[in-house]
């Protein structure tokens, strides 16, 4: 019998593979974990597109200049990105509720502690924190909504889940608008303390049982360690270039990942399965198009909130409410995209998606201090359409691609091109600061340097898009319906 692409490790090896719950997971216990991945998937990017436009209110307090505070971001993103994976893998071995609840612990009381910040250095480090909680979270949401939905209502599900997390992101810029304006940045992270509380009470109340299919499974420290120190290296280098130091970092970091990967291949039970990326078409070309599109994307709103309060002088709350209107098509489209996504090609509505957010991307690149506001909010909402129509169908062909025992790894895979795309797309937008601005406060007499640096920014950001629509198309046919119903007997 042919072996299984979708599986490096043949059963044999796996010492215990088993699902414990209580009770069947059916019904009424269906959404009951729906809903509680929706809290948790509203409250971590809710956070960061609230941080996002609180920013010149942190940068003017503890008076940090443009690459400085693009660190406020960057530090919650890295170290998500870093313990992902792990975190997904742990999940698999010891039980994704567990994790997924320590998760959202960790985030609620860190986001308590960021109200009480007194330095930047303080306010950073506690971003690693809710970064780390924001893995544990995203290391196991989508692996459990996926082991409890099967194929035929997956989809929507998980467009479900992600409208969920659009919907954080278009409440994000408005209500953390509002409140840094009238009650102070600090404010904004009161709003994940009771969300946070109230997922924690149903996870204990409502969830019976536990998730963990490869309980047994010994975890890779050793690979961990390697693809930590990897992941620090490329985005440390990529924060002080053009320096020769950020060249040198950016090549250790390359040959980490070079050396991680060769160790993965040799040991038995891997923290990442090379395999689901070298034999496994679906799998490997969906996540390259998800980091493609979130490089590409990410840091459009981090430059727009800058160009709105500084060079077009809106208020926070003002430049909050214009920024809402990509994030509220999202949530508009991504339910219909992940319907969509069960009954068609996901890799063709998701395609479909990286098209529409070129398109947006390149309006971008005519930005200036006298584009009109009507240009602007017609692009957001261009934007909103493509990345609604390319999330959730693109989660759903990463999930549905792979065997149940790899979940929280596909999941945490997911997230981390989610992640890294991020932190590649602020790692852009910090290193084009570097170069055409300077380590300087943003102040008027810079307005033109910052300007030309938007249209530095969305060139790229274009191209990277056009890219990634060819990255989604050649993912190949395959219905994910009919491949979950195959994967179970080894077929491709």
């Amino acid at each position: 019998m042919k072996k299984d692409t979708n599986n490096a490790e043949s059963p044999a090896k796996v010492p215990e593979i088993y699902h414990t719950p209580d009770v069947p997971v059916a019904g009424t216990g269906k959404q009951v974990v729906l809903f509680i991945a929706i809290l948790a998937g509203f409250i971590t990017p809710f956070d960061g597109s609230a941080v996002n436009i609180a920013l010149p209110a942190i940068g003017a307090e503890f008076h940090m200049d443009a690459i400085a505070l693009s660190w406020v971001a960057t530090a919650y993103l890295l170290s998500s990105a870093l313990f992902l994976v792990p975190f997904g893998k742990i999940a698999d071995i010891y039980g994704r509720k567990k994790v997924f609840l320590y998760g959202i612990t960790i985030f609620s009381l860190s986001s308590l502690i960021m109200t009480m910040a007194s330095s930047s250095e303080m306010l950073i480090g506690v971003r690693v924190v809710q970064g780390i909680g924001s893995a544990m979270i995203f290391g196991t949401g989508v692996a459990i909504v996926t082991s409890v939905f099967p194929p035929g209502e997956r989809g929507k599900a998980l467009g479900t889940y992600i409208t969920a997390v659009y919907i954080g992101l278009s409440v994000g810029p408005l209500l953390g608008g509002a409140m840094t304006q009238y009650l102070g940045w600090r404010s904004i992270f009161f709003v994940n303390v009771p969300i946070g509380i109230t997922a924690v009470l149903l996870i204990l109340w409502k969830i019976k049982g536990e998730w963990a299919e490869c309980r047994g499974e010994k975890f890779d420290l050793t690979g961990s360690v390697i693809y930590g120190a990897a992941i620090v290296a490329v985005m440390y280098g990529f924060s002080v270039l053009p320096e020769l130091k950020g060249v040198a970092l950016l090549a250790l970091g390359t040959l980490g990942i070079i050396v991680f990967a060769l160790y993965e291949i040799r040991i038995p039970f891997p923290v990442l399965d090379i395999n689901l990326l070298t034999k496994n078409r679906i799998f490997a070309f969906s996540n390259l198009s998800a980091l493609i599109n979130y490089s590409a994307t990410y840091a459009v709103t981090f430059l727009l909130s800058l160009d709105l309060q500084y060079t077009k002088s809106f208020t926070p709350e003002h430049a909050g409410l214009i920024l809402v209107a990509q994030p509220v098509v999202m949530a508009m489209v991504s339910p219909i995209a992940g319907r969509l996504s069960d009954r068609t090609e996901p890799r063709i509505v998701a395609s479909a998606g990286m098209a529409f957010t070129a398109l947006g991307l390149f309006l971008l690149i005519f930005l200036t201090e006298s584009t009109p506001l009507l240009h602007l909010i017609i692009t957001l909402i261009i934007l909103g359409i493509g990345f609604g129509l390319f999330s959730s169908p693109n989660t759903n062909a990463i999930m549905s691609s792979v065997d149940k025992r790899f979940y929280g790894v596909a999941s945490g895979m997911n997230g981390t091109m989610r992640l890294l795309g991020q932190m590649l797309s602020m790692g852009i937008a910090m290193m084009i600061f570097a170069i055409v601005i300077g380590p300087v406060e943003i102040t008027p007499e810079y307005y033109p340097q910052f300007v030309l640096s938007l249209h530095y920014a969305f060139i790229l950001f274009t191209a990277f898009c056009i890219l990634g629509i060819f990255a989604s198309l050649v993912r190949g046919n395959r219905n994910p319906v009919a491949h979950a119903h195959t994967s179970e007997k080894g077929k491709k």
